[in-house]
C-alpha cells in the first residue's frame, strides 16, 4: 500500500478533502492531510485565494515542504488545486517520490526543474472547460508533462467544474469525482 501525502485546495482543509482522504485510507492507504492554511477554511473560492496570496504562495510550498520532513522519502503527493503547488514541487525535487497525483491543476515542469524526474509515474485529473485548469495555462501544462514523461496520463472529465471532486462544495460533480477516485485507487494500487 501507498503512503500520500494530500495537499488541499484553496478553500482549505474541508471536510470533502478529508472526505477523499478517508476514502484512500479505507483502501488501506496511509495518508497524511497537512493543514496549509492554519485552521482557515473558506466557503468562497476567491477569499481562499485571496488567503494564498496574502500569505504567499512561496509559503504555501513551504508549509508543504514542511509537512513533509518528518515522514519517509516514498510518498504520493496528491494536490487539490492550489495544494498541487506543494505537490508537485515536492514530487519534482524531494528524492524518493513514488508518485503524484495532480487534480484542477498543473504548472509547467520548470517551475520546479528542467524535466519530470525519471521512474516517478504522475496522473492529471481536471475539467476539459475548467475556466481556470483550461483557460489559466494549467491544461497546457499538462498536455506538456504527459508528453514528456514516461510514465504519465491526463485525464479529462467533460464540464467545466473547478474542484470538482470535493463533495463539501458546490462545484462538486459526482459521477467525474466517482471516475477520478476510482483512476486514484487504481493508480495506488500499482506504487511499489
Amino acid at each position: 500500500m501507498a503512503e500520500v501525502l494530500l495537499f488541499h485546495h484553496a478553500h482549505g482543509l474541508t471536510e470533502g478533502v478529508r472526505e477523499f482522504a478517508a476514502t484512500l485510507r479505507a483502501a488501506g492507504h496511509t495518508v497524511h492531510t497537512p493543514d496549509l492554511y492554519e485552521g482557515q477554511v473558506f466557503d468562497a473560492l476567491q477569499d481562499g485565494v485571496a488567503y494564498a496570496q496574502k500569505a504567499g504562495f512561496g509559503t504555501i510550498v513551504e508549509r508543504g515542504r514542511t509537512a513533509a520532513l518528518d515522514l519517509p522519502a516514498e510518498l504520493v503527493y496528491v494536490g487539490f488545486s492550489l495544494g498541487v503547488l506543494p505537490a508537485q514541487s515536492l514530487a519534482q525535487t524531494r528524492a524518493g517520490a513514488k508518485g503524484a497525483v495532480l487534480i484542477d491543476a498543473c504548472v509547467p515542469v520548470t517551475e520546479f526543474g528542467d524535466a519530470w524526474p525519471q521512474g516517478v509515474p504522475v496522473q492529471v485529473h481536471g475539467m476539459e472547460a475548467d475556466e481556470i485548469f483550461a483557460g489559466e495555462g494549467d491544461l497546457d501544462a499538462a498536455r506538456a508533462l504527459v508528453g514528456s514523461a514516461a510514465h504519465a496520463e491526463l485525464f479529462l472529465y467533460p464540464g467545466d467544474r473547478h474542484n470538482f471532486a470535493d463533495p463539501g462544495l458546490p462545484s462538486y460533480d459526482r459521477a467525474a469525482a466517482g471516475l477520478l477516485t476510482e483512476r486514484v485507487l487504481d493508480f495506488l494500487g500499482e506504487i511499489r
